[in-house]
């Protein structure tokens, strides 16, 4: 039997979402408009009427990070299994309060870090077990996108700045490679934009770095784009991981991989299953609480730390 999803938003990621029977925007045109699109036979102009839809399995939600804490809330006080786009909210108390609310209503719960579902991830995860490139010592990653012209991505009101946009994938690789262990320290320096959001770097300090004349230094390399990838090199040797073609053109890159996490939920709800070891809710709590850290000595403030 197919999982029945609803999804929540109206936007371009909800656009390359695309298993889905009901719909829910702000606006009944906008919610309308998406469901032609997609051909989905319910759409509805409230978040609220799309929660008392008895026929969903599972919610999406593709809202504005600003406003997951509020939907999410909403869902799971309902009854409902919820996916939840990345980043999951705003902070660590946000986050926790999503996570309680699952708990409390014994409803599914993940944040749609959709990197950690990806056949290349799911390679990594099988090397690093098998011990494949040894003892892992250090991890780099970098993920740059030219932004600044996009306003949801540079305005605070909007939870702009690099760190909470394309900085959480960098974080949550660093994360999964050394499986969940959380750093023994952690710098953030970053360049403050006008509209108080940030251009940030961060280093994760979790191990000294020994180098030796007795051993081979063996390493193993995700391909640009790393949280979408298709190419995983080790060693040298590069083995590729391609992506199924889309049925409609997509708002972004290579975003026909988010099956995989629509695949993983229902993998989870199939077995009575109420987080996912891909992206558990404890790494999600470590990923925002190592966020709140980095923005707390950069000086990027929101409008939700203070409440």
């Amino acid at each position: 039997m197919a999982t029945r999803w609803g999804i929540c938003g109206a936007g371009n990621i909800s656009h390359d979402f695309s298993f889905i029977v009901a719909v829910a925007a702000r606006s009944l045109e906008s919610a309308e408009k998406f469901a032609k699109t997609h051909g989905i036979p319910k759409a509805y102009g409230s978040y609220q009427e799309l929660v008392k839809d008895p026929n969903i399995d599972v919610l999406y939600i593709g809202v504005l990070h600003t406003h997951h804490l509020q939907v999410g809330l909403l869902f799971l006080n309902a009854g409902k299994n919820v996916l939840c786009e990345k980043p999951f909210a705003m902070n660590l108390r946000e986050v926790r309060q999503l996570v309680s609310a699952a708990r409390e209503n014994n409803v599914f719960l993940m944040e749609a870090v959709w990197s950690r579902c990806f056949p290349v991830y799911a390679e990594v995860g099988r090397l690093l077990s098998e011990s494949a490139v040894g003892q892992v010592k250090m991890v780099k990653v970098y993920f740059g996108l030219p932004l600044l012209d996009r306003e949801r991505a540079t305005q605070k009101e909007q939870g702009g700045g690099a760190l909470m946009d394309i900085g959480i994938y960098c974080l949550q690789f660093a994360l999964m490679v050394f499986k969940g262990e959380r750093p023994e320290s952690i710098h953030a320096t970053g360049v403050l934009l006008p509209s108080g959001t940030v251009n940030i770097t961060i280093a994760l300090v979790t191990v000294h770095i020994h180098c030796a004349k007795c051993i081979y230094l063996r390493w193993f390399l995700v391909a640009h784009p790393m949280h979408c990838p298709t190419v995983l090199e080790l060693n040298g040797k590069k083995t590729e991981f391609p992506l199924p073609e889309p049925g409609l053109p997509l708002n972004f890159h290579n975003s026909t991989g988010l099956r995989y996490e629509a695949e993983e939920v229902r993998r989870c709800l199939l077995k009575g299953l109420k987080e996912s070891i891909k992206m558990s809710l404890t790494d999600s709590e470590l990923l925002i609480e190592i966020m709140d850290e980095a923005r707390r000595q950069v000086g990027v403030v929101y409008e939700q730390d203070s409440q």
